[in-house]
């Protein structure tokens, strides 16, 4: 296969309809799937506000707006996914979730497709193992926010083949991602260098070091960051960033990657940043 003509997304929150968004805004068929009709319903909508958004600012011409919308189908059976050339699994950041939607598509898409994931740290190799084709399973990790951020890290499996990287990169490409290539280790390169950095911010405001808005000033100004490690904590998802640290604190065994005790009970107690409202700060 040299070229994708039509994806499916599983999985239809944050970062599943933005990658949705990006392949019908340039011109692929999408099949977004989602366990429930209000999951992806709500996908949808994102999608909408966040094309309307581009629109206003004259990023993109208004008629585009109607006619990405229309190149999306939402849908909640798995089976509609079935005839894609890739399939970009998108769902929460737990291996026995990633690992159940791998089994499924599977047994579910020819053979000839592509399965990609986009985990933030989770093994490639491992969820490989679970289908009938390792050669042809990829991840594709893109950033969040997935319209605006331009790198997608592509992560060669034990097993992957070239054949296989090689369409993935040039898929990235078509969206006008730069995508880099990294091996499969804990984290890839992304989050192995990001996810401490925002556990050491965590301890530092625990350990009363500074506030949480001296610490993210710190980093922004002294290191010219966009934004600081807090901030960007809350836009990740609280509960994302402690499953990344648990996955390195695990598979590498080093106690440098120990979660904060505080990032844990904030997750505990549902302050996820801003999907549910408040974080380390508060938002409408």
């Amino acid at each position: 296969m040299s070229e994708i003509r039509k994806v499916s997304v599983i999985g239809s929150g944050t970062m599943g309809n933005g990658i949705a968004q990006v392949f019908a805004a340039n011109g692929i068929p999408v099949m977004m799937v989602d366990v429930q009709q209000d999951y992806v319903e709500r996908g949808m909508a994102a999608i909408k506000k966040s094309l309307e958004k581009m629109a206003a600012k004259g990023a993109i011409p208004a008629d585009e707006v109607a006619a990405t919308l229309h190149r999306i189908r939402p849908t909640t059976r798995m089976v509609d996914a079935a005839d894609a050339d890739l399939v970009v699994e998108a769902v929460p950041e737990d291996f026995r979730v990633k690992a159940e939607v791998f089994k499924t598509l599977s047994e579910n898409t020819e053979t000839r497709t592509i399965l990609a994931s986009n985990t933030s740290s989770i093994s490639i190799t491992r969820l490989a193992a679970l289908t009938d084709r390792p050669d042809r399973v990829v991840g594709m990790h893109f950033m969040n926010p997935v319209p605006v951020m331009k790198l997608v890290e592509v992560i060669r499996g034990q097993r992957t083949s070239d054949a296989t990287l090689a369409v993935v990169v040039d898929s990235a490409k078509r969206l006008g991602k730069t995508p880099v290539e990294v091996n499969d280790f804990p984290g890839f390169v992304s989050n192995r260098v990001l996810m401490p950095m925002i556990n050491e911010a965590v301890f530092c405001l625990m350990e009363g070091v500074a506030t949480k808005e001296a610490i993210d000033e710190v980093m922004k100004l002294g290191m010219a960051h966009p934004m600081g490690p807090l901030t960007l904590a809350d836009l990740i998802g609280l509960d994302t960033c402690l499953s990344i640290m648990e996955v390195l604190h695990k598979d590498l065994g080093d106690g440098k990657y120990r979660p904060c005790p505080l990032l844990r009970r904030m997750v505990d107690a549902r302050l996820l940043g801003r999907k549910s409202g408040e974080g380390f700060y508060k938002y409408a």
